[in-house]
């Protein structure tokens, strides 16, 4: 959610028990104005917040003009100062897949684990347990739900013939119709289920627009949920996958967004409950 219009979208999101303490709304909007200025971002996005057992992380993303540029994560303890996260590599998001259980609240606690070969190698060498940080384990479970269920409306967002993302200046919002449909929403990352389809499938698809994934192939099914709230006027989409995603979009606005208030644990029960 972009800072400038994060009081009216918490508003919207507050259906599913998402939100924050007006002391902490009024601190941020200060202060993420001042963490674009600081470090130069052309827009900063409010991510959402990973709740601890002894604190929580409120997490902002900073953007370039290339939106499909990597992003630069902070993160904040009390929404005032923010603390630039490290660049997620695969060996830190191999690392956090191992870690289950809540996240600390302390970004220098360490976990130890033992749980792939090359770790039972490397403790029987030096004797000592590998380790993670949990400020490692913070950024490589945003990249994995920003990955999984980061999404945007179809058309809000630009290719260009070299391969830059940009936000489309035209988008006037999706019609509630189509606002209704699973397959009106992407995945903001990079595609998959794309490269799989056939020529006669990508015959029909816009290579300006249509260069994401949609919804309705995500695995399992029935993982996210559509509903229609404020009288209709707002739909609002939660992943049942990641419990605490929102996404909210107003038909026939430019006004659409999500944010994320959990523990940072994936919903690994979904099968089961489906």
């Amino acid at each position: 959610m972009e800072a400038a219009s994060l009081p009216a979208a918490l508003e919207l999101v507050a259906g599913g028990g998402a939100g924050l303490s007006p002391e902490k709304r009024a601190v941020l909007g200060s202060s993420l104005l001042l963490l674009q200025r600081d470090y130069r971002f052309e827009r900063v996005w409010f991510w959402g917040c990973i709740q601890g057992v002894r604190g929580a992380y409120y997490i902002a993303e900073g953007l370039g003009s290339d939106r499909a540029a990597p992003r630069s994560r902070l993160y904040s303890l009390n929404c005032v100062e923010w603390s630039l996260l490290p660049p997620v590599t695969a060996e830190m998001a191999a690392q956090a897949e191992q870690l289950k259980g809540r996240f600390q609240g302390d970004p220098s606690f360490e976990y130890t684990y033992t749980e792939t070969k090359e770790d039972a190698e490397r403790l029987s060498e030096d004797g000592k347990e590998p380790t993670i940080k949990e400020e490692a384990r913070l950024v490589a479970t945003i990249e994995q739900i920003d990955k999984a269920v980061g999404i945007i409306p179809r058309g809000a967002f630009l290719k260009t013939p070299r391969g830059s993302v940009h936000e489309n200046r035209n988008f006037e919002g999706l019609s509630l119709t189509e606002a209704k449909k699973l397959s009106s929403y992407f995945h903001f990352t990079v595609p998959v289920n794309l490269k799989n389809k056939t020529v006669l499938e990508k015959a029909d698809l816009d290579p300006s627009t249509d260069f994401l994934d949609s919804l309705e192939h995500d695995i399992p099914q029935a993982s996210w949920t559509i509903q229609l709230e404020r009288g209709g006027t707002v739909v609002v989409l939660r992943s049942l996958l990641w419990l605490g995603l929102t996404f909210y979009h107003i038909p026939m606005t430019k006004q659409y967004g999500y944010i994320y208030f959990g523990t940072g644990e994936k919903n690994f029960d979904l099968p089961f409950m489906l």
